[in-house]
């Protein structure tokens, strides 16, 4: 009996949706729909156009047909904040954008080794820690209920359901990868 599954690819430049229909002697994988993805710039912020690569994901899977399952794919750093109600408070700050780059002289006072040690991840501008850092001066985060990466952020508007998945997790630098859980001091 084969299986048929959906997977929505969101990358840097596109996105697509493919299904995979696995049998016990073939894997056969065919492309639904391609969309590119272009982020905004917004009074001088750079955000990924996520309400528009939702929608493109939504045609992907209604070309897809009928599935036994869908995986969703993306950049690993950036992120959604919503309130308490679940709805979105602005589009996700894409990570090439600029507002991070006094981050990292607050992050080191946290002892780079340790962070280094608990994480696994080196130091880089765009990791969602230090995004997390050069949030801390705006409104969103003060209101902010739950942060979701893009992937998760996708899957629960697909879904209803919110949860982190631990590979995307792992890429922010607030996972500790010793015990597969959110850092916390002295841990």
């Amino acid at each position: 009996m084969n299986v048929r599954v959906a997977a929505a690819d969101f990358g840097a430049a596109s996105g697509r949706v493919i299904v995979g229909e696995v049998g016990p002697d073939t894997v056969v994988l065919h492309e639904c729909h391609r969309f590119a993805n272009r982020p905004v710039r917004v009074a001088g912020t750079l955000h990924w156009d996520v309400l528009n690569l939702y929608q493109e994901m939504l045609v992907g899977l209604g070309a897809a047909g009928p599935v036994d399952g869908i995986g969703i794919d993306s950049w690993a750093v950036d992120y959604g904040l919503l309130d308490t109600d679940g709805g979105l408070l602005g589009n996700p700050v894409h990570y090439r954008d600029e507002r991070t780059s006094g981050a990292r002289d607050n992050l080191e006072r946290l002892g780079a080794q340790e962070l280094y040690a608990t994480t696994g991840l080196q130091f880089l501008p765009f990791n969602t820690i230090h995004q997390l850092v050069a949030e801390q001066a705006g409104a969103r985060l003060r209101v902010a209920r739950r942060l979701l990466l893009v992937p998760d952020l996708l899957a629960y508007w697909l879904t209803g359901e919110q949860g982190a998945e631990v590979t995307n997790a792992s890429t922010t630098q607030l996972l500790d990868v010793r015990t597969r859980s959110w850092a916390t001091p002295g841990r």
